[in-house]
Formats: C-alpha cells, structure tokens, sequence
C-alpha cells in the first residue's frame, strides 16, 4: 500500500532530480519553461519542490526540453 508520506517522499526526490538536471544544463525555470510547449516556470517550481504530481505527458515534455533520458529523470531510490 502506498501512504501519503511515499507519495510526499518520491514527488520531492522526482524534484530534487529534476533540478538537478535543469541545473546541469544551465537552465533557469524561465529558460526551461521557454523550451517546453505547454508548461509554465512557476509549475517547473511547483515541481521540483514537490508540490505537483505531473502527468506523463508533462515528463516527456520535460525530457524533450532537456534533452534526458528517462533513466536520467528517474535517477534516484524509491
């Protein structure tokens, strides 16, 4: 079963991940949002503080704009 906390846990570390890569690349949120189609900088902040439980489309916009991997996104423990 899945609790409220491993929802919490695994949005944060998805997000810690997510900035890392943005970070990486020497994107801002701004910038970020820039290359995505659909996607706003202040939801890429919601995000990677883990406050937003995104849509597989919303990832593979994100791993389009980042030129990542999904591995690469996905790059941390449960």
């Amino acid at each position: 079963m899945i609790t409220e906390e491993d929802k919490i846990v695994f949005l944060q570390k998805f997000g810690k991940q997510l900035t890392e890569i943005r970070k990486s690349r020497g994107l801002s949120y701004r910038k970020l949002a820039t290359l995505c189609d659909t996607i706003d900088h202040s939801y890429i902040s919601k995000i990677e503080k883990g406050e937003a439980n995104v849509t597989l489309e919303t990832i593979l916009e994100l791993l389009i704009a980042l030129d990542a991997d999904p591995l690469e996104l996905f790059n941390f423990k449960r």
